[in-house]
C-alpha cells in the first residue's frame, strides 16, 4: 500500500455523491425499493467536516453508510483500508455492496486514509486486527463499550475520513459525551471528516455538525429538537413513569 501523505486542504474531503443516471435500477428491489434511493435524482453534498444522519429503523441509513464507506476504499464489513473483516461475508447483508455500484462520488481531495466502523462487525474486525498481528490490537480483552472507546481513541486521532455507524450502540450515556468530545477535538484540529448514523441525541447534538434526517421526502436538515429521539427522550425524563405507563396504555 502506498504511503499516505496528508493533505493541507480543509475538510470535508469526500464532496457529494449521487446516483448514475445512465444506469437502470430495479425499484422493486433492495435497497431501492427505499423511498431514500427511489429518487434517481438522490444526492448528498457534504459542505461541512461533520455530517450525523438520523432516522428510523429499515430506512437505510445503514446501507447508506455502507455505499460511502465502499466508494472511500473501505471493505463493507468495517475496518481501514486493506483491512478485511473475519468471516463477514455471512454475518450481515451487503447491501451497501450493492448500491455502491450505482453511485458516484466527488472528492477533493481522495483521502486513502480513515476507518468505518460498523457496530455489528466490531468483534470480527477485532479479531482480524488480533489474527494479523496488529501491535495495535487487544480491542476483545475489555468491555464492549471499553472496547469501543479503545478503538475510537487509537484509530481516529490521525487525519482521515471515519464513518460510523451507530457508535453509541454499547456506549454508556458517560462514554457517549467521551465520544462527542472526541469528534469534537479532531473537527478543531481540522483532521478528520467524519460521517455518523446514530440514534443517540447525544451524539446528535454534535457541535458544527450537518444533522439531516430520513423521511418519506429524502435526507433533510432537521433540528436536533425536532427529532423523534429527542422528543421521546425528553417526555421520559421529564415524566419517566407517566411515559412509561402512557406507552403501556397506547399497547393495550
Amino acid at each position: 500500500m502506498a504511503k499516505y501523505r496528508p493533505t493541507s486542504l480543509p475538510a470535508p474531503w469526500l464532496k457529494r455523491i449521487w446516483m448514475d443516471r445512465n444506469i437502470e435500477v430495479d425499484h422493486a428491489a433492495y435497497p431501492f425499493c427505499l423511498p431514500l434511493f427511489r429518487d434517481p435524482d438522490f444526492e448528498l453534498i457534504f459542505d461541512r467536516p461533520l455530517t450525523i444522519i438520523v432516522g428510523e429503523n429499515g430506512t437505510g441509513k445503514s446501507t447508506l453508510l455502507e455505499a460511502i464507506a465502499v466508494l472511500a476504499g473501505f471493505d463493507s464489513g468495517g475496518g481501514g483500508r486493506g483491512h478485511h473483516a473475519v468471516d463477514h461475508e455471512s454475518s450481515f447483508a451487503q447491501d451497501g455492496d450493492i448500491l455502491t455500484r450505482y453511485m458516484k462520488a466527488s472528492w477533493l481531495p481522495k483521502v486513502g486514509r480513515g476507518w468505518f466502523f460498523r457496530a455489528e462487525t466490531f468483534f470480527s474486525v477485532a479479531r482480524y486486527l488480533d489474527e494479523s498481528g496488529s501491535r495495535f490490537a487487544d480491542f476483545l480483552s475489555h468491555s464492549h463499550g471499553e472496547g469501543f472507546m479503545r478503538l475510537f481513541n487509537e484509530r481516529c486521532t490521525q487525519q482521515g475520513i471515519f464513518i460510523f455507524d451507530e457508535p453509541e450502540s454499547a456506549l454508556s450515556p458517560a462514554r457517549q459525551f467521551e465520544f462527542l468530545q472526541l469528534l469534537h477535538e479532531m473537527n478543531q484540529q481540522g483532521q478528520m471528516q467524519a460521517i455518523i448514523a446514530t440514534h443517540s441525541p447525544i451524539i446528535m447534538a454534535l457541535p458544527n455538525a450537518n444533522l439531516l434526517q430520513i423521511d418519506r421526502g429524502g435526507l433533510m436538515p432537521v433540528r436536533l429538537e425536532e427529532t423523534s429521539h429527542y422528543r421521546i427522550m425528553r417526555e421520559f425524563i421529564l415524566d419517566p413513569a407517566g411515559t412509561v405507563d402512557a406507552m403501556f396504555t397506547s399497547s393495550n
